[in-house]
């Protein structure tokens, strides 16, 4: 009866057309649980050191699944790639290390921030990240005429002008701002810190920048330059295309001692550890990248075709990068949770409720992105996708310890 009513009430050529959408939508469903069985399968062997099993299956993954096509293909092509170098490696004995154990050159360097500014135009994500910092240090540095920003990984400094804009409008003018930029390479800090001081002299804005090539958690602090006249404000965006702390405990302690005004920290939703390992801790790790990854890739899926060049760019310079990072590993434990780890040495969170959570909204209300998910969630605010946090932004503030 259903069928004759559809029938009726529809041209017979759209019934056949949509009797073959939903067939191949159970096709392509079907080929995607096939993959991620495959996947996972494979993901075992790897834990449990059954290198030839995991060879054989990852050859006849990589026969089936292709970075040009579904969103779950294109996931599972990075995963098995990334597999592969660990096997590739483990029959070597040998630690195929990720970016995060060395500076960048600058030929790296330069294709990342190119790839994270074509990000930047596919997804919301960087765009929440930099205006929700920035919100929450606007309102930090009520009252404060002079600044210091220290940001532990400035890139190209995209986040900047956007907070230059804010604090020209202020009534009370700066008397001087501030950032000391982390980065590496010298050249490519040189070259920001040129765009940043251009745009702050559009603004009449009083600006230096300090350059310092390295990690702050392999730094002595005195190269910091802090002045007892300014407020602190530190910038920290997780991610897991190489490290940007260095030494985590020196990273901790090197923040207690500043007893900055603000943190601000932008945090993927996945734990720190690099992968490394074996057994059911690697397994644990991998199944929550791809739970992660499997929505992410999702996202952009959703705005961009399959034969998007930009949706390429991004997949395989920016995610299939952080991807092999996770994966590969290089045996070194990282911080798990930082959030915890900076309550413990007397730094409380700072709700971002009111207007950051209402203008991060207004932000996305603007943008031509569906799917995207805005969470308050005790002071933080999560952007996800669906049903899944991708990123949490949460800001701190230094407290006496009792």
């Amino acid at each position: 009866m259903a069928t004759k009513r559809i029938e009726r009430d529809f041209p017979s050529s759209t019934v056949v057309k949509r009797r073959r959408d939903l067939e191949d939508e159970e096709e392509e469903d079907n080929g995607a649980i096939k993959l991620l069985s495959l996947l996972l399968q494979c993901a075992e062997y790897v834990a449990t050191n059954h290198l030839n099993e995991a060879s054989t299956l990852l050859s006849e993954i990589s026969e089936i699944c292709s970075p040009f096509g579904s969103s779950p293909e294109r996931v599972v092509a990075y995963f098995s790639q990334a597999l592969q170098t660990r096997v590739i490696s483990s029959y070597l004995a040998a630690t195929c290390s990720p970016l995060s154990d060395n500076l960048l050159t600058v030929f790296q360097s330069q294709k990342i921030f190119s790839a994270l500014q074509t990000f930047n135009s596919v997804t919301p994500l960087i765009k929440f990240s930099h205006f929700t910092a920035n919100q929450a240090i606007y309102q930090a540095l009520d009252g404060e005429d002079s600044v210091h920003i220290i940001d532990l990984d400035v890139m190209q400094g995209l986040q900047w002008p956007g907070l230059f804009n804010i604090l020209a409008s202020r009534p009370r003018k700066l008397r001087s701002i501030r950032i000391t930029g982390f980065g590496s390479s010298s050249d490519l800090l040189a070259s920001t810190g040129r765009r940043l001081a251009d745009f702050a002299a559009s603004l009449s804005l009083p600006f230096e920048f300090h350059p310092i090539e390295g990690k702050i958690g392999n730094i002595n602090p005195s190269q910091l330059g802090i002045r007892h006249d300014e407020a602190v404000v530190v910038h920290w965006m997780h991610h897991r295309l190489y490290d940007v702390t260095g030494n985590d405990s020196e990273t901790l302690e090197i923040l207690r001692k500043l007893k900055p005004n603000l943190i601000t920290m932008v945090e993927q939703e996945l734990s720190d550890d690099d992968g490394g390992g074996g057994g059911s801790r690697f397994l644990g790790r991998f199944v929550e990248a791809l739970h992660y990854y499997s929505a992410l890739f999702d996202a952009i899926g959703d705005g961009l075709g399959e034969e998007s060049g930009e949706r390429f760019t991004v997949e395989q310079i920016v995610l299939a990068t952080e991807i092999r990072n996770i994966v590969v590993g290089g045996g070194r434990r990282k911080m798990m949770r930082w959030r915890e780890e900076l309550s413990r040495v007397g730094f409380r969170s700072v709700s971002l409720r009111g207007n950051p959570a209402t203008q991060a909204g207004l932000l996305l209300g603007m943008l031509p992105w569906n799917g995207y998910t805005l969470v308050e969630d005790s002071g933080t605010l999560r952007l996800g996708w669906k049903d899944l946090s991708l990123l949490t932004a949460s800001a701190w503030q230094s407290q006496p310890l009792d």
